[in-house]
């Protein structure tokens, strides 16, 4: 029998994680899935999933938010992905040549995206991404990359070495690349002043951040005016923002743009899409020296293609984005409102477009608090709720919001207790979780 609510016990999940880290370095295959992201002997090691609901190896059930890393818009085991994927992968997987799969999914994808001319399928973000950059390097004869201040757009070098977690990447490889700040031009005016950069990279919108009004056509502009490229980051945005992208949305025409995570409702797959004049550079109708774009065996694998083709028709038939973002307006109308009431409403907020929440979790000082975010996620983690945001699907229906914010509720009582104490010491178990590139396993060395 699975534990009563509140009550979960974590003794498989942790044996599991404790073999996980002999085999594994880090305990997972994604810095984010770290058990440092999650309060300590309180990672769930998952097993199955069905909708918005998850369960662990000890048989905890829990209402999942994030969703696979925002990869999961439709569901856990959403049946027509299943079955276009089982239906396609039984007449084979991976050929010699390629499938008339290849032909449909790209037809597929350029009638979503009319700012692009041509795609080219991969299976990770970091594999468009950085084949954009050496497009775009090639195209300009230019070496530098300007950056936006956003989180995170590949695991390759020339991003990587710009974060704390660049041990192993020469100093010059970093050193190409710069920053600007998001919502400022003359930031981007400044390193676009040399002449000498080959493309801007940035997500036209975050979670928490909106463009303002004539920011990206000023982007666009100063890209134009440079003869700098300009390429935008679909991650998140595409299929979560619009199935058209961001680019759709706000109205501005990216030279390149890279796509990935829910575009295949969980299935590995990622694209490269963008004007003729570029991509074909990585073609055979081309005079000019060819760049190796991209060059994957598992690119066009018929499973991932099957699983978009049936993701395009569920956005097509079922609106799946209205679903998510009333879901996550209800979530956060409930949680800040209750929040308010218990007199911490300036401590615990929700922030961020309605399908791709986030909650921030503040100290008695103000300031965002791992600490207090971790006492925040145990709390939830012991009432059946598992996630690091609020970020919600399309099968998050309203008992599941309902059984999230009653979960908050009860887990407020608990953080306002911390903030009157001045400190989560008697309340947290363990160490509080640390920021997933970081130069040191410490603070959560194990």
């Amino acid at each position: 029998m699975p534990p009563p609510p509140g009550n979960p016990t974590f003794a498989r999940s942790n044996t599991l994680q404790a073999r996980l880290h002999e085999l594994v370095p880090g305990g997972a295959h994604t810095y984010s899935r770290g058990s440092d992201q999650y309060p300590e002997s309180m990672a769930p090691v998952l097993v199955r999933g069905r909708g918005c609901r998850v369960w662990d190896a000890d048989d905890n059930e829990y209402v999942e938010f994030g969703m696979g890393l925002r990869s999961v818009t439709l569901g856990h085991g959403y049946l027509p992905v299943v079955d276009a994927v089982s239906k396609a992968i039984v007449d084979g997987v991976n050929f010699s040549r390629p499938t008339v799969l290849e032909l449909q999914a790209a037809e597929d994808f350029l009638d979503l995206v009319p700012g692009a001319d041509m795609v080219k399928f991969a299976k990770n973000g970091s594999d468009v991404t950085t084949a954009a950059i050496r497009l775009a390097r090639a195209a300009t004869g230019r070496v530098k990359i300007a950056v936006c201040d956003q989180p995170f757009f590949s695991v390759d070098d020339w991003f990587i070495g710009t974060t704390e977690m660049d041990n192993g990447i020469p100093t010059e490889t970093a050193a190409n690349t710069v920053r600007f700040r998001y919502n400022d031009l003359e930031s981007l005016s400044a390193v676009l002043a040399a002449g000498d950069v080959a493309c801007v990279i940035l997500e036209a919108a975050t979670a928490t951040a909106e463009p303002a009004a004539g920011f990206l056509e000023g982007v666009r502009a100063l890209c134009d005016h440079h003869g700098t490229l300009l390429v935008f980051d679909e991650m998140i945005t595409g299929f979560r923002w619009s199935a058209h992208g961001a680019q759709a949305v706000y109205g501005v025409r990216p030279d390149l743009s890279c796509w990935g995570k829910a575009m295949g409702n969980g299935f590995p797959i990622s694209a490269l899409a963008g004007r003729r004049a570029y991509m074909e550079l990585g073609g055979l109708r081309t005079g000019l020296a060819r760049v190796f774009l991209l060059s994957t065996t598992h690119g066009p694998e018929c499973g991932a293609l099957a699983a978009f083709r049936a993701v395009v028709h569920a956005y097509a038939t079922e609106e799946p984005i209205r679903r998510m973002e009333r879901a996550g307006r209800r979530l956060a109308h409930a949680v800040t409102a209750s929040a308010a009431d218990a007199g911490v409403g300036d401590y615990l907020q929700v922030v961020g477009r309605p399908s791709c929440l986030v909650f921030v979790t503040r100290g008695p000082d103000g300031n965002p608090s791992q600490a207090y975010r971790t006492l925040f996620l145990q709390e939830l983690l012991k009432r059946g709720v598992l996630g690091q945001s609020f970020v919600t699907s399309a099968a998050h229906a309203d008992t599941d919001i309902e059984q999230t914010v009653a979960a908050v509720c009860e887990a407020l009582p608990v953080y306002r207790r911390a903030l009157e104490n001045g400190s989560v010491a008697g309340l947290l178990d363990g160490r509080p979780v640390a920021p997933a590139l970081r130069r040191l396993a410490d603070p959560r060395r194990i």
